[in-house]
């Protein structure tokens, strides 16, 4: 809505989308009150149906009472949600209505039908330069049967800014129409400056490295998931292009860091002073499942790294127990003793590679999932916030109407003939700008509605098959570690 409302505030970033409301322009018309918190309502902003277009279908038209006159004391009450259209376009509502509803069963029947795949595979990282100059490279390998790219297999280097590029171009595109878009992996300050102070194969973090390659790659599936995102030419270069212009602005502590934090201030500060009664029950119980689902998640994914780390000391506890016991073998006197001392620490040293086993089937199998789930809940209430957006928008056209109507009555009562076409025209205009923001408010919640049921599938079949794997990883670990342990018991017996 970029011709609809004014251009965003300095607080907001500079790529965010043009359909953001101006904060301190809405305060100087004072629709909301900025600074105390303003109650919405979807009831009040809904426009009733004109009885008099109704009745003049049947042959009974009666008077259109808000037709008549106004006395100057009854302007400040003209009814904002009086915005009927013309029977001729009300004829058209239910023909844009269905062509709305094959539009989106064609989408969804596209979605089912969808043959084609597309792998990523993200690997081989390679660490470039020397000092804090240094930066890490990935190599990007997309196997696809899309017909909209050009080869299919492709191998690119990508840098992990290239990702976080293409996220806030994503991000920039979508958000604002309520689509769901993946978050982009997270900086780590303090895992990359070991990188670059890292000197040789030895004292690099390879933890670090290993977890943000798992990162970049399930983000780059998550989106190529998405029917639309991946259809997106950016999407598409940055798996193909050779070279991708250089991504501005993406380090912690540049300038786009620091608007980045800006606009997150400002967007809080908006959310905090602008709130909605949802008369929608649908989005109310989805708002209050994503809350729920959200704290619990949290709560498990805690869990979950708590394991993970007992499992790697208890790993390292099972070394050390293996390292101690084989020293005594050798100090040991009596042979069969010895030996079963000796074949214990070699038991311990295979359960010490079980235990690491474990650990990393926790972490990259569980808690890795529970937090991209975690940082997926965020998007989705990134996506009600926005809607929260377009619909402030709305009914701060509606009031501009209101306010554009009372002055057009004012000047014609008082014959004011040479300001009556300007304020004509302002209210024509303000009457394309609420229907515009009415029609913008209905788009995006029924584009939420599809997006969040595409999110519960996906969420569905994500936790299926991370359970399933990660239980067949615990039972393999149990066998081996019975197979390990019925190897040793002859052994035991044999201690004479």
């Amino acid at each position: 809505m970029a011709d609809d409302h004014e251009e965003p505030p300095a607080l907001f970033d500079d790529d965010a989308e043009t359909s953001e409301t101006k904060t301190d322009e809405v305060a100087d018309s004072n629709p909301f009150n900025i600074g105390d918190t303003t109650e919405i309502t979807l009831d009040d902003g809904k426009p009733e149906p004109d009885d008099s277009s109704q009745d003049a279908d049947k042959g009974t038209a009666e008077p259109d009472e808000e037709k008549s006159d106004l006395p100057t004391s009854a302007a400040a009450s003209v009814d904002v949600t009086n915005l009927s259209k013309p029977s001729e376009e009300e004829n058209q509502v239910p023909s844009k209505e269905k062509a709305e509803e094959k539009e989106a069963e064609a989408e969804a029947e596209e979605e089912e039908t969808d043959t084609f795949d597309m792998d990523i595979k993200v690997t081989d990282p390679e660490k470039i330069g020397d000092g804090m100059s240094s930066y890490m490279v990935f190599k990007v390998s997309t196997q696809t049967t899309m017909p909209t790219f050009k080869n299919a297999e492709t191998t690119v280097k990508r840098r992990f800014s290239d990702f976080l590029g293409l996220h806030e171009r994503l991000n920039s595109k979508f958000l604002h129409l309520g689509r769901i878009v993946p978050p982009a992996p997270e900086k780590s300050v303090v895992g990359m400056t070991m990188v670059k102070l890292g000197k040789g194969e030895e004292n690099t973090p390879v933890d670090f490295i290993n977890k943000r390659r798992a990162a970049l790659e399930r983000y780059l599936n998550r989106v190529a998931r998405h029917p639309t995102l991946r259809e997106d030419p950016d999407f598409r270069q940055f798996l193909e292009a050779d070279v991708l212009p250089r991504a501005k602005d993406t380090a912690a502590f540049s300038g786009g860091g620091l608007k980045r934090f800006v606009k997150s201030v400002g967007d809080t500060m908006f959310h905090l002073t602008t709130k909605m009664s949802e008369s929608d029950q649908w989005f109310e119980e989805k708002q209050q499942q994503i809350e729920t689902l959200d704290q619990q998640l949290k709560k498990l994914h805690q869990s979950i790294e708590m394991l993970f780390v007992q499992r790697k000391d208890l790993s390292s506890s099972t070394a050390a127990f293996a390292k101690s016991t084989a020293m005594l073998s050798n100090a040991e006197e009596h042979a069969t003793l010895s030996r079963a001392l000796s074949q214990l620490a070699e038991v311990e040293e295979k359960i010490e590679q079980l235990h690491l086993g474990q650990a990393d089937s926790d972490f990259y199998v569980l808690a890795e999932l529970l937090k991209d789930y975690i940082g997926l809940i965020q998007a989705v209430k990134a996506s009600f916030n926005e809607r929260v957006r377009a619909y402030s928008n709305w009914q701060h056209a509606q009031q501009m109407l209101t306010k554009k109507r009372e002055a057009l009555v004012k000047l014609e009562l008082a014959s004011k003939n040479e300001k009556l076409p300007q304020a004509q025209e302002e209210v024509k205009e303000w009457e394309h700008k609420v229907e515009k923001g009415e029609e913008d408010f209905g788009k995006i919640s029924k584009l939420i509605q599809k997006e969040i049921a595409r999110f519960e599938k996906n969420r569905v079949k994500d936790f299926r098959e991370a359970i399933i794997k990660y239980l067949e990883a615990m039972m393999e670990s149990q066998q081996q570690l019975i197979k390990h342990w019925e190897g040793f018991l002859p052994e035991a017996k044999a201690i004479a």
